[in-house]
């Protein structure tokens, strides 16, 4: 039996644009310098609160930018309806997870800086809900990558991190997982590239999505 967890943004959806978008309208909002296309990109996966003062040069997050957190979770899903963004799967996610989503020596789950509520939109628009066991969220855990959400999904289906798999884009999806004692491969689909997956710690790097199948065994 493995586990198999899956960050969403970058991974499974393509919502950078989405999220650049309200990122934009938030620091509009705050009378802040618009960040660019590659900034918002750098920080997607981390907490928002700790994104928004990345995004800034700030290691950690002070009052201002927990108050520019809750407007961008306020303007979030108003920017999605507005622009008629779909957060589209990648090509093959679709056909990764029906694949494995039914074995039974496998669990699946979500480790992602999205909001409880972004990733039940998520599985719940895509059909992954009745795939998707166990997740973890910015609502529940510290930001990556910090191996909470790992270890809390871990501790919840009963399973080892040495039995599990974190699929990412991010660096810190590589990081979280080495951290928690789990494998970690990168999808060169996302938002940090190649090198820098290998970097943080990546014991692989995948082109397509059936190439994560030789990794699950």
């Amino acid at each position: 039996m493995k586990l198999v967890l899956f960050d969403c943004d970058g991974t499974l959806v393509d919502s950078a644009g989405l999220i650049h978008e309200t990122m934009r309208r938030t620091f509009a909002q705050f009378a802040k310098p618009e960040p660019m296309f590659a900034d918002t990109k750098s920080i997607i996966g981390l907490t928002l609160d700790i994104a928004i003062a990345r995004m800034q040069g700030k290691e950690h997050a002070d009052e201002e930018d927990v108050e520019m957190m809750a407007y961008y979770k306020s303007l979030f899903a108003v920017v999605r309806k507005d622009l008629d963004f779909k957060e589209p799967l990648f090509p093959g996610i679709r056909e990764l997870i029906d694949e494995i989503g039914p074995r039974d020596n496998l669990l699946i789950g979500a480790v992602t800086g999205k909001s409880r509520r972004g990733l039940n939109l998520v599985m719940e628009t895509h059909g992954f809900d009745r795939y998707f066991v166990v997740g973890r969220t910015a609502d529940d855990c510290p930001s990556k990558p910090h191996p909470a959400m790992v270890t809390e999904c871990c501790g919840e289906t009963g399973m080892e991190p040495a039995d599990t798999l974190v699929i990412g884009d991010a660096i810190y999806d590589m990081q979280m997982a080495k951290a928690a004692g789990a494998k970690a491969v990168g999808v060169s689909w996302g938002y940090a590239s190649v090198d820098e997956l290998k970097k943080a710690g990546a014991d692989a790097v995948v082109h397509h999505p059936s190439e994560i199948l030789a990794h699950i065994g």
